[in-house]
């Protein structure tokens, strides 16, 4: 099987002593690509350093998120607009909305984020949506900017019946299903029966959200085996058939040479 991670932060320092390792693991268990989200203008230095370990595994996005999002969010933007324009990523990300922890930042937040939804038009890009208790405030803004103009990936999906139908509304976008599937009290194995395998793909979110039965340790891409035993499932069908189905959709989203 050929599996693809589509969100991973592998440059994070949990990995700095063995990412060789994790990388070899991850090809054993079939993991072909991992995509690389980043964070804010600190962390481009480490982004770019893990992709020259393996460039032909590793694929790398640029993008500031929310929850670095500061009240000099221009100036944030000033030098991660200069790297995107000027490299090559696979798209914006990881941006969006997170209104978790704190709301006083909202209009800083929805400006970056509505700023970087117009680099993704601009230059073609998927974009890597981070909306942890802010879908409404991220549908918004992509209704604002242009929904049939974008497209992307509502990363580490685990909302409700309701908010599977929002997100399913906007035709151009997918959800990034991880280990939060396997959580029991998680509700989400219910809700994602609902959910067509065409608008699926799979990611970790490593090194966070390691799926049961790796529960409490650090997440890495050779974990995407058991979410992919949990969907396969849910929809009642084999593991190869959700291989295939949700590495062909992250193929199709992020244009991603085979």
């Amino acid at each position: 099987m050929n599996i693809i991670d589509t969100h991973a932060h592998l440059f994070a320092e949990d990995f700095q002593d063995d990412l060789n390792e994790v990388v070899l693991h991850a090809r054993q268990a079939g993991v072909v690509k991992a995509l690389l989200p980043n964070i804010d203008e600190t962390t481009i230095d480490d982004l770019k350093a893990a992709v020259s370990h393996d460039p032909g595994f590793f694929l790398p996005m640029m993008g500031l998120h929310p929850t670095s999002v500061t009240k000099e969010w221009e100036k944030q933007l000033l030098s991660i607009g200069q790297e995107i324009r000027m490299h090559n990523y696979i798209a914006v990300g990881e941006i969006g909305i997170d209104l978790y922890w704190d709301r006083s930042l909202l209009n800083e937040q929805i400006y970056a984020f509505e700023e970087q939804l117009r680099w993704s038009i601009e230059m073609d890009l998927p974009v890597a949506i981070h909306f942890r208790n802010a879908t409404g405030e991220v549908v918004t803004s992509i209704k604002r900017v242009g929904e049939k103009a974008l497209r992307g990936v509502f990363h580490s999906f685990g909302g409700s019946r309701e908010e599977l139908n929002e997100i399913l509304q906007l035709e151009n976008f997918r959800l990034g299903i991880n280990g939060i599937v396997t959580y029991r009290n998680a509700g989400l194995a219910e809700t994602l029966i609902h959910c067509p395998k065409e608008r699926v793909v799979l990611e970790t979110d490593s090194p966070w959200l390691a799926p049961v039965p790796k529960r409490g340790k650090r997440n890495e891409p050779a974990y995407l085996t058991y979410i992919l035993n949990k969907l396969a499932d849910i929809w009642g069908v084999s593991e190869e058939e959700v291989a295939m189905q949700t590495s062909r959709n992250a193929i199709e989203l992020f244009n991603i040479n085979q």
